[in-house]
C-alpha cells in the first residue's frame, strides 16, 4: 500500500469518535505500530485533529471531515464504468477493491452528486471470467509488482503442454481473454500466455532483477520491429 493511501485509511478508521489503538491500525493496514505512530504524528503536524497517545489509542475530534471530492458528471460515469468492468473482468482481489473504491468515492462526494453512482446505467456481465482465472490474475498481478518468478503449466493452441519458469512483466485484457506477457526462461525470449490456458500456477520465492533486453520496454520494441516488417507480434504462448 502506498503511504498516501495508508494515511487516508488511518483517517477513515479514526472517524466516528471511537478510540482505536495503534496495534489495531497496524493489523488492519499490515504495518508495524512504529509506522502507525510515525504516520499519526505526520497527520497531526499537518493539522488533522487526532487526539490520543501511544499505548492508549487515538480518535478523531468531532467536526473534522475530508473535503468533498469534486468530479464532473463525465468523470463520475467513467469511474463507475471502470470499477464495474474491473469487478466483472478482473481478479477476485481487484473486484473487491473496485467495490470498496466506489463506496469510498460515494462517501466523500457532495450530496448533489452522490446518487449519480447508482444512476449510472453502465454494466458488465459477471460470468465471463472464471473463478480460477480470477485467482490466477491476482497471483500474477502481485508477482509482476514484486518480481517473483512463476512456475506455470501451459497448454498452447496446438494442445501441447509444457512446464516452464517465467518472469511476469504485465497483464493485458483483450475483451474476453487475459494474457500474461513474460520473459520465458525455457525459450529465452518473450512470450504471451493466455490465462485460460494456464492449468497450474505457482509463485516461487525466486526474485528476478530487471535485465537489459528482458524488460517490458524491450518487449514493446520487439513488437514494433516485427510489425514494421509485417511479421505481426513476436511474443506468443509456445
Amino acid at each position: 500500500m502506498r503511504r498516501a493511501d495508508r494515511l487516508f485509511q488511518i483517517v477513515q478508521h479514526l472517524r466516528g469518535g471511537r478510540l482505536v489503538t495503534a496495534q489495531k491500525l497496524g493489523t488492519w493496514l499490515e504495518v508495524s505500530e512504529r509506522t502507525i505512530y510515525r504516520d499519526i504524528a505526520d497527520l497531526q503536524s499537518t493539522g488533522v485533529p487526532i487526539d490520543g497517545e501511544a499505548g492508549v489509542g487515538y480518535m478523531m475530534r468531532e467536526g473534522f471531515d475530508l473535503p468533498p471530492l469534486m468530479f464532473t458528471r463525465d468523470e463520475i460515469v467513467a469511474l463507475v464504468a471502470g470499477a464495474r468492468m474491473v469487478r466483472a473482468f478482473g481478479g477476485a482481489t481487484m473486484a473487491r477493491a473496485a467495490d470498496e473504491a466506489l463506496v469510498k468515492i460515494g462517501a466523500v462526494l457532495p450530496d448533489a452528486e452522490r446518487d449519480r453512482i447508482a444512476r449510472t446505467e453502465i454494466h458488465s456481465p459477471m460470468w465471463v471470467v472464471s473463478d480460477s482465472d480470477r485467482q490466477s490474475i491476482d497471483v500474477i498481478e502481485r508477482a509482476v509488482e514484486r518480481r517473483h518468478v512463476l512456475t506455470i503449466d501451459y497448454c498452447d493452441e496446438a494442445g501441447r503442454s509444457t512446464a516452464r519458469d517465467v518472469r511476469p512483466l504485465g497483464l493485458w485484457f483483450w475483451g474476453k481473454v487475459w494474457t500474461l506477457v513474460a520473459w520465458c526462461e525455457m525459450r529465452n525470449d518473450f512470450r504471451a500466455f493466455r490465462i485460460d490456458r494456464i492449468s497450474s500456477l505457482v509463485k516461487t520465492e525466486r526474485i528476478f532483477k530487471p535485465e537489459r533486453g528482458k524488460q517490458l520496454a524491450d518487449f514493446y520494441r520487439a513488437v514494433e520491429r516485427s510489425e514494421s516488417y509485417g511479421m505481426g507480434p513476436t511474443a506468443r504462448g509456445m
